[in-house]
């Protein structure tokens, strides 16, 4: 990717949950690149990616701690954020979470491994978007990294059922939260960034990290405004439902 520190035309103030590799790594890398400011959030205290991103950004990259699958730490960095910012506003929330355990049929998952996936791909992106809301800007966005796999029409040779269950349910939860919180105003995106290659995606994947990512942001930065929910993926084209 190109050099964070580059000067480009400013951007807004951006948290990017789930930063520290892969795609969430990218986005925070990008929207950088783009003039953003970047607040990023990691899992411990071990050094990963973001750190390295952060030394480099000139001060406009910061990085917090969470596990988004612990409630109390979501309110925990709601409540650092309102003081770090005397209450003020992200313009972009993106939430990039996914997991997958083994492809078998649902049959042989187990009730742990079924409901892990489900909690960190479907439940703690809503934790996360209902406590962070007010910090996002009125004509502000909030994204959420979805998938193909979410989507019934698409599914038309099965494999990876937990998975795909996991974000058709992130997609569903999404729709409810865009009609309970029409009246806020808020650009509401379910973003696919296609095939890639990383952990989860696989070595086989079609795209890299960084034929996807720009398309990502593009993909977040050209619709904001727009209020109401739209599924997406990184080239801006409509995914079916």
């Amino acid at each position: 990717m190109d050099d964070p520190t580059v000067s480009v035309p400013a951007g807004g103030t951006a948290l990017v949950i789930g930063a520290s590799r892969t795609l969430g790594l990218g986005v925070a890398a990008e929207l950088l690149r783009r003039g953003w400011d970047v607040i990023g959030t990691v899992r411990g205290e071990a050094r990963t990616g973001l750190h390295e991103l952060a030394a480099s950004s000139g001060g406009r990259l910061t990085i917090e701690t969470l596990d988004m699958t612990e409630p109390e730490q979501i309110t925990a960095l709601r409540d650092r954020l309102t003081r770090r910012t005397a209450g003020g506003s992200l313009d972009l929330l993106f939430v990039n979470a996914g997991i997958a355990h083994a492809d078998i049929p649902v049959h042989e998952v187990t009730t742990d491994s079924f409901a892990e996936v489900m909690i960190t791909n479907a439940l703690s992106p809503l934790r996360v978007i209902e406590t962070l809301r007010p910090l996002v800007a009125p004509t502000g966005t909030i994204g959420v990294m979805s998938s193909k796999q979410g989507s019934l029409a698409l599914n038309t040779n099965g494999g990876h059922e937990v998975y795909r269950a996991s974000k058709a349910a992130l997609n569903q939860l999404m729709r409810s939260y865009a009609a309970r919180h029409a009246e806020d105003g808020h650009t509401l995106l379910l973003i696919n960034p296609g095939w890639v290659r990383t952990e989860l995606g696989g070595p086989g994947a079609l795209l890299s990290i960084d034929e996807s990512v720009p398309g990502v942001v593009d993909t977040l930065t050209a619709h904001a405004g727009e209020p109401g929910l739209q599924f997406l993926d990184y080239r801006g084209q409509v995914v079916p439902w």
